[in-house]
């Protein structure tokens, strides 16, 4: 069964945010990862890289299936969780503890567009 942490803001896409200060941790969430199942590699932006909210920035791969990743906020990037480029399935493990990349938030306005954990657990029912 698939967590939903409080606290955090999720896109449609599946991806969350944790937020600290004027930076934002990017991953994918619980939902995500048991949906794609058992993930063997993360394509991740290069540190000083734009990305833009909608936009791809990325992609999961995993035995079944490949997913994008969509910036659910804009920024630069400046940080990328280099542990995953070996073991992709920390992800697995715990999704919420293994953010993907950290951004620099160019329009914190831009959060107001994403869901809470009730909004987004009810999107997931659908």
């Amino acid at each position: 069964m698939a967590k939903f942490e409080e606290g955090l803001r999720y896109s449609e896409s599946h991806e969350y945010v944790r937020l600290d200060g004027d930076y934002a941790y990017v991953g994918i969430s619980d939902y995500a990862q048991h949906a794609l199942g058992n993930i063997v590699y993360v394509d991740m932006p290069e540190v000083d890289d734009e990305v833009t909210a909608g936009e791809e920035f990325g992609a999961v791969e995993s035995v079944k299936a490949a997913s994008d990743l969509i910036a659910p906020v804009s920024g630069t990037v400046v940080e990328v969780n280099e542990a995953l480029e070996d073991q992709p399935e920390l992800i697995n493990q715990d999704a919420f503890a293994t953010w993907i990349i950290k951004v620099q938030l160019a329009d914190p306005s831009e959060l107001d567009a994403l869901m809470d954990a009730k909004a987004y657990e009810a999107h997931c029912a659908e």
